[in-house]
């Protein structure tokens, strides 16, 4: 895609009756479209589109407390010669400024061109796909996931949008909330965000790198938070570092706030104080659904850790294996079973955070890590019973948060390696954050023979592509984080069949 960028009145002669039609609002000194635009949720008819109108990004965004009329169009070809909806929206100040456009009427299967306009400045081109209404027409999708800043530049987003790809799937850690790493090679502005303008100012910082822009408006994305979207290793309403529960929930309120605001989500998505539903399910035609789980805001809180900051790894306790324990929460699970017992596809893809499989890391005596799904097994059976129990076809687990790449088989009894193996899963590393020990996960690797693969010295991304009768992954490296030109090269690529769980190299 040619992207380009008209602002400020220096519009191309194509795009003078959408200027003239805003010409009517604030006169901006400067570019209002600083944190680009976005696309998101596609259904057969339709998707959201989104910008944040911010000619000061980091300063809160720099405009009053007055409405913005913000026109947008959507068009069939880049030129907008072919034009199939238009209209307004208002900017608020209570949003941020934020837009959220709905669309419907679209047609199936088909790739669209859109913008925003206001005053005389016009936002970059984005471009943006409908999901298919029947058939199994290929998909090809992206999987991204935990971009520390600091720790490097967003280089995988400029190749990844170069990409043939119909959707990115982002699993969480858009923002990082802290600072960490073994290297940083540029700094946050600010400490610890704890209010909603600073939040705001944090996804301002990120959302201003021009390789993320690149991505967000090459295609449409489907996103969910993990835990630096609000704070490290946070569990429902209990943060390991903030030992007050009321102040911790006005904190999330703030946060997930933010993350609505900057994200390309609808508005049945928007917070209501510290609450939001984020989790939902996607169809493409008869080939696949994504659904898309949120496992921070419902868990359970760590077990075999009260009384101590964070979690960590630890042996067994009584508390870790309780049936009562929940990722996903009471409500989330039960909607998730309806989901799978519909069996709405040729494949069931389940994007959700952290590596799911069972994941003995201890080095004389079993231990677990608590914070990832080591500290929910009966969530983690209950969700395997359940894929086993309504047949699902082809169920392909994704995650990320780990930072690293993993080919792991998820089995109905990880003790037994005769257990069968119920689902597929894929887990890709991070765009920019520091990786784990290489020489650990070989360790790792010895000891838990349903891992097929894990590597952990590289950043970029995954490309999975669904077709009727396989799917395909490749591991995407990029060759140095903190080079912002740096090449990217394939570093695995494994194939799963139709009916046969389990990938396999390739």
């Amino acid at each position: 895609m040619n992207r380009r960028s008209v602002i400020l009145g220096g519009a191309a002669a194509l795009a003078l009756p959408f200027v003239r039609a805003r010409a009517a609002g604030p006169n901006f000194t400067a570019n209002p479209f600083s944190l680009g635009i976005a696309s998101g949720c596609p259904t057969q008819e339709g998707c959201v589109l989104w910008t944040r109108l911010a000619p000061d990004p980091l300063n809160g965004g720099g405009l009053d407390q007055t409405p913005v009329e913000v026109g947008w169009e959507i068009a069939e070809d880049e030129a907008f010669t072919r034009i199939v909806q238009r209209g307004t929206a208002q900017a608020i100040a209570d949003e941020a400024h934020s837009v959220h456009v709905e669309l419907r009427g679209l047609q199936p299967h088909r790739w669209y061109w859109y913008r925003f306009a206001a005053g005389s400045a016009i936002s970059p081109i984005g471009r943006t796909r409908t999901a298919a209404a029947a058939g199994m027409m290929p998909l090809r999708l992206a999987l991204a996931s935990c971009q520390q800043y600091e720790q490097g530049y967003f280089s995988a987003y400029r190749h990844m949008a170069r990409e043939d790809l119909d959707l990115v799937v982002h699993v969480g850690d858009y923002i990082y909330e802290l600072s960490w790493g073994r290297q940083q090679i540029r700094r946050h502005l600010t400490g610890i965000p704890t209010t909603l303008l600073e939040y705001r100012n944090r996804y301002a910082l990120y959302k201003g790198e021009a390789d993320l822009q690149a991505a967000h408006a090459a295609f449409p994305w489907l996103v969910t938070w993990d835990d630096h979207e609000v704070a490290d290793d946070y569990t429902n309403d209990r943060s390991p570092f903030q030992a007050d529960a009321e102040s911790f929930k006005r904190l999330r309120a703030a946060a997930y706030r933010a993350f609505w605001e900057h994200m390309p989500l609808p508005m049945s998505a928007k917070p209501s104080g510290s609450d939001a539903i984020i989790y939902g399910g996607w169809r493409f035609g008869n080939l696949a659904e994504i659904i898309v789980l949120d496992d921070r805001q419902y868990r359970s809180r760590h077990a075999c850790f009260e009384g101590k900051r964070g979690a960590g790894l630890t042996g067994d306790c009584a508390e870790r294996l309780s049936p009562d324990r929940t990722m996903f929460g009471a409500t989330q699970e039960r909607w998730l079973d309806q989901r799978l017992a519909q069996r709405n596809g040729r494949w069931t893809v389940i994007a959700q955070q952290t590596l799911m499989a069972e994941l003995d890391r201890g080095r004389d005596a079993p231990a677990y890590w608590m914070d990832g799904w080591g500290g929910y097994p009966a969530a983690r059976q209950r969700l395997l019973d359940g894929i086993a129990g309504h047949r699902v076809e082809n169920p392909l687990v994704l995650g990320g948060d780990v930072h690293s790449y993993w080919v792991t088989d998820l089995k109905r009894d990880a003790r037994h390696s005769d257990s069968p193996t119920v689902a597929s899963e894929i887990v890709g590393t991070s765009i920019t954050s520091d990786g784990p020990n290489p020489q650990y996960l070989e360790r790792l690797l010895a000891k838990n023979p349903h891992v097929k693969y894990a590597r952990a010295d590289k950043r970029g991304y995954t490309t999975v592509r669904l077709g009727e009768q396989k799917a395909e992954i490749v591991f995407r490296a990029i060759d140095n984080v903190v080079d912002a030109n740096t090449g990217i090269a394939d570093l695995a690529r494994f194939t799963i069949e139709n009916g046969r769980p389990g990938a396999w190299p390739s």
